[in-house]
């Protein structure tokens, strides 16, 4: 079972560092204690308890626990968080129609500035320390790989920031030694300090086989390439200005930073590579372990001890709706996945059925399982039942990490950015776009239904771009990564069109849609054994409340579920039912309690 690395050591860390006491606000420091940096930096194992304490936002209801997965990354063309009526909160956040008084916006907003600050404490007080540049060859290499994962940290915690704010304030170093009330800086110019400090922190960090430490929930230098290449397609992608979506006109030299960083790591495969089983990736994370085998999740945000501050609420919001009664306990289905997405999987790519979830249990009997309508599929990565141990009632906080960047985006990140300097078909170290983007689709799929994308698919590079968008599409749905990509790809607007075009395609059952059954029918063969008396795949034969199946020898009354019937005109006008292109609604809202703060810090265009 996965222990966290992490968790037993972070209340040393805390107590080892006064100014990592975090942020009142954003950047209004705290009162100082008796700790003080000359005590939290005096030796390598102190200032490696300090290190431990920039990990910490990471983890939590306000970071990658909860509101920043699965709070900020819908609506979009793969499903919505929590659908229903606006509650000034979540679903305003996903619907596009947030203010600055969202309830959502004030804990992860400063969340990450508390990350930055304790970065920017430590990035300023490691190289300071008499052995940093005295000590032993040890002590200083281990000194360095520290301020390297502060580097590291700096990059993930400003990434959320400007792909959710646009322009924002950005100190780079303590708040104590600068002003607490900063205008926006650019996101450029943000991003350029980022590539810039992960080319240092590439350096100073060891390749995952070579760490001494955790290298899952920690930083390795595969880690910090990928996340270098994934900041540097952000930097060359479309950012929100305004009413416009901008794109640099140096854009290219972005993506010739990405694919060097990425034919790095396509050259070291003894240090992370593709897991042959897209299902074991998300049972070693629901099941609280790490691949030691592949190292496909380069990194991981690690959670723990059972609190709202420092676990996960992974598998409990989201996942298959489970009721307390059931033998796995509880589970809210708070991610429900559009039809449209579930048919855009061919049938047999096993990603689908990992991806979203049709079962759930919702009543006081402990094993039964039952289907659900086409408006209730939830996503399926991250679920209470593959937890293990499991772990039963209405606890919610599991213990589940989030996977920060994994293996399949280093070949897509690749395959888009050789395609976008020289087409789909041009090798570079001997791996083209092509070949990249189908290594990552062939996984999906069982040997015998394998087949390779035909020549209309990969001949030019607009059409493989449309091909790789859509790849991405399936690859990483539920990780929220697609709402981010259609926004640096332009095509958010685009897309949110085309899925309301579609889900009304799928109600008239028109089109790709034309075959797909009004009604389905389910029957259990023993408890947790759901089983469909017809193909979702072509129109049942009756429309009766009931349906005799016999297979096996037995006879079972089919139940009706509502499939295409359970879409309605007023399902398909919620997902993302304020999203207005050109108008803002890329960017989130600053939170008015930051704006009450910060005379300089001016509200985002449209708000």
């Amino acid at each position: 079972m996965k222990r966290s690395f992490l968790r037993p050591v972070l209340a040393a860390g805390l107590l080892s560092a006064l100014a990592l006491a975090s942020c009142k606000d954003y950047l209004e420091a705290l009162s100082p204690s008796v700790y003080t940096n000359a005590v939290a930096f005096s030796n390598v194992s102190n200032a490696g308890s300090a290190v431990i304490g920039v990990y910490d936002p990471l983890s939590g209801d306000n970071g990658y626990g909860l509101r920043l997965p699965l709070a900020f990354g819908y609506d979009t063309d793969e499903g919505q968080n929590r659908p229903g009526a606006p509650d000034g909160g979540g679903r305003d956040v996903n619907r596009y129609r947030m203010t600055a008084g969202t309830t959502e916006l004030p804990g992860p907003f400063a969340t990450l500035y508390q990350g930055i600050e304790r970065a920017n404490i430590c990035i300023e007080q490691i190289p300071l320390m008499s052995l940093y540049t005295n000590g032993t060859p040890a002590e200083k290499q281990q000194l360095r790989r520290l301020y390297a994962e502060c580097l590291a940290l700096r990059a993930v915690y400003y990434l959320e920031l400007v792909r959710n704010w646009g322009d924002v304030p950005a100190p780079f170093v303590p708040s104590n030694d600068t002003n607490l009330t900063p205008a926006k800086t650019d996101s450029n110019v943000i991003y350029d300090q980022l590539l810039s400090d992960l080319a240092i922190a590439a350096r100073y960090l060891p390749w995952r086989n070579q760490a001494d430490y955790n290298p899952y929930e920690r930083f390795t230098k595969g880690a910090a390439k990928a996340l270098r290449a994934r900041i540097a397609l952000y930097r060359g992608g479309y950012q929100p200005k305004g009413a416009q979506m901008v794109r640099t006109p140096d854009y290219l030299d972005a993506y010739r930073l990405a694919r060097a960083e990425c034919d790095t790591l396509l050259r070291n495969r003894n240090q992370h590579t593709l897991n042959p089983s897209f299902e074991r990736v998300w049972r070693n994370i629901s099941g609280l372990s790490f691949d030691t085998q592949y190292g496909e999740i380069m990194f991981e945000a690690a959670m723990g001890s059972g609190s709202a501050a420092s676990d996960s609420k992974l598998g409990a919001t989201n996942g298959p709706r489970l009721s307390q009664y059931s033998r796995w306990g509880q589970a809210g289905g708070a991610i429900v996945m559009l039809p449209t997405y579930f048919y855009a999987f061919d049938s047999t790519d096993t990603r689908r059925d990992v991806t979203i979830t049709l079962y759930r249990n919702v009543d006081a009997t402990p094993t039964v399982i039952n289907s659900v309508a086409a408006n209730a599929m939830t996503d399926g990565k991250f679920r209470r039942d593959w937890r293990l141990p499991l772990l039963t009632g209405t606890t919610q906080n599991l213990g589940m990490n989030w996977p920060i960047v994994r293996f399949a985006d280093v070949l897509l990140m690749f395959a888009e950015a050789q395609n976008e300097l020289a087409g789909p078909t041009a090798a570079y170290n001997g791996t083209t776009p092509v070949q990249a983007l189908e290594e990552v689709r062939q996984r999906a799929f069982p040997a015998a239904s394998y087949r390779a994308l035909p020549a209309t698919q990969t001949s030019t590079a607009t059409a493989f771009f449309t091909t790789l968008v859509n790849e991405r599409w399936l690859e990483f749905g539920g990780e929220s990564i697609r709402k981010y990509d259609l926004i640096r790809w332009n095509l958010l607007g685009t897309k949110i069109a085309e899925t309301k075009a579609n889900l009304n395609a799928f109600v008239a059952g028109t089109g790709a849609y034309a075959n797909v059954p009004q009604y389905v029918y389910e029957y259990n063969i023993s408890p947790e054994q759901l089983r469909y008396a017809r193909s979702l795949y072509r129109p049942a034969p009756s429309t009766a409340a009931t349906f005799t199946v016999t297979t096996g020898g037995v006879t079972y009354a089919a139940k009706r579920v509502s499939w295409r019937a359970g879409i309605t005109a007023g399902y398909i006008t919620d997902v993302a039912s304020n999203y207005v292109p050109n108008t803002g609604d890329e960017l989130m809202a600053f939170p008015q309690s930051v704006l009450d703060t910060n005379p300089n810090l001016k509200q985002n265009y449209g708000y």
